[in-house]
């Protein structure tokens, strides 16, 4: 088995420090802003991916927390793709000792969601890790979004909406528009952009529905939410929603 401690220097050799500097300014991490403190290695995604995949059978949870704690965001994001190969790993089977697996798995996740403390570590884990678990475990209320909804923690709102996409590429659409309601008068702009994708991302698979929430909605939401929601609208179409009076 690979350690945190070999993964992390492994992913130190890799370091480029002009890309630290340009991925410390496009995560927003000077002082004031919403990734402050946040430290980076330099490395892109891919590299990143190439890393998880080279290790992904050989990485234990107990070692995948480690990483989920470093102080290094690709080595946090490592951590987080690791557990999405792991569920990746679970989803097609519908037997009881998957589900439990599945379970465990999602709860894992939810213990050290806030780590996930920048929106890409949210973006590229969340639904492919409590979107599949939600929706083949066939929860109804979905009080486990609701909950994170409800959270203090911006990054745990933020998970609470785009683990809706999942959902969404499977048909299942009103969790989305249950959280969006719920957050829509939310201060931060990274909520009012995870709010129009996914409604966006609702219009791809039924347009007429994403059409009907916003004739009842639109003069509610944030600017951004409904510029993102209608972004694949013809242009004349969505002049003309951009035009419509809001409070």
């Amino acid at each position: 088995m690979v350690t945190a401690a070999q993964i992390e220097a492994q992913m130190a050799g890799m370091a480029d420090e002009t890309q630290r500097r340009h991925l410390m300014r496009f995560f927003k991490t000077a002082e004031g802003q919403y990734g402050f403190g946040d430290e980076f290695l330099g490395l892109k995604v891919p590299q990143t991916r190439a890393v998880v995949k080279q290790l992904r059978n050989d990485v234990s949870l107990p070692e995948i927390e480690k990483l989920l704690y470093s102080r290094w965001h690709e080595v946090r994001l490592a951590g987080f793709l690791l557990l999405v190969e792991q569920m990746k790993a679970l989803k097609s089977k519908t037997d009881a000792a998957t589900a439990e697996k599945r379970a465990a798995l999602a709860a894992f996740y939810l213990r050290h969601a806030r780590q996930a403390n920048n929106w890409d570590l949210v973006d590229l884990s969340c639904p492919y890790i409590l979107g599949p678990y939600l929706r083949l475990t066939g929860a109804e209320d979905y009080s486990l979004l609701h909950r994170l909804a409800d959270s203090d923690n911006l990054w745990e709102q933020r998970i609470a909406v785009v683990t809706t996409l999942d959902l969404i590429r499977n048909g299942i659409f009103t969790p989305t528009f249950e959280i969006a309601d719920k957050l829509m008068a939310h201060p931060h702009d990274l909520i009012h952009k995870a709010i129009g994708w996914v409604l966006r991302e609702v219009g791809k698979k039924d347009r007429q529905l994403l059409v009907d929430y916003l004739e009842v909605n639109y003069h509610r939401m944030p600017r951004t939410s409904l510029r993102y929601a209608i972004e694949h609208f013809p242009e004349p179409e969505r002049k003309q929603w951009l035009k419509r009076p809001r409070t």
